[in-house]
């Protein structure tokens, strides 16, 4: 017959917080080890991938560890993946780019302008 084993915790529910796994100890006696849940990496606001360089931890972690490994040395770091930030650069020059050329047409039209 199989050794039973008592739950450490007092919910005895089968739920996603309490989590168990059978761990046999080095005195032979088969003891439940509570598993915590796995964390969710931090995604980017615009694709929605998992931002890369940044761990997977539980949101009060994210409280304990420095701020060298909550971000990446960018504009954007913790927010953003490279490649988004790479089109809202490109993005915001070509808005600046089309402004002057709008700016240089309307001088060209003016009856006093250059020709």
């Amino acid at each position: 017959m199989a050794q039973r084993v008592t739950i450490r915790k007092r919910t005895p529910y089968n739920t996603t917080s309490n989590r168990r796994r059978i761990v046999k100890t080095p005195g032979g006696k088969l003891v439940y080890h509570h598993l915590k849940k796995p964390g969710t990496a931090p995604k980017c606001g615009d694709c929605g991938i998992a931002l890369p360089g940044i761990p997977a931890l539980r949101p009060r972690k994210y409280a304990t560890v420095s701020k060298r490994i909550k971000t990446v040395r960018r504009a954007y770091g913790g927010s953003r993946c490279g490649d988004c930030v790479k089109s809202r650069i490109m993005r915001a020059f070509l808005v600046e780019e089309a402004k002057i050329v709008k700016k240089f047409i309307k001088q060209q039209q003016k009856p006093g302008g250059r020709k």
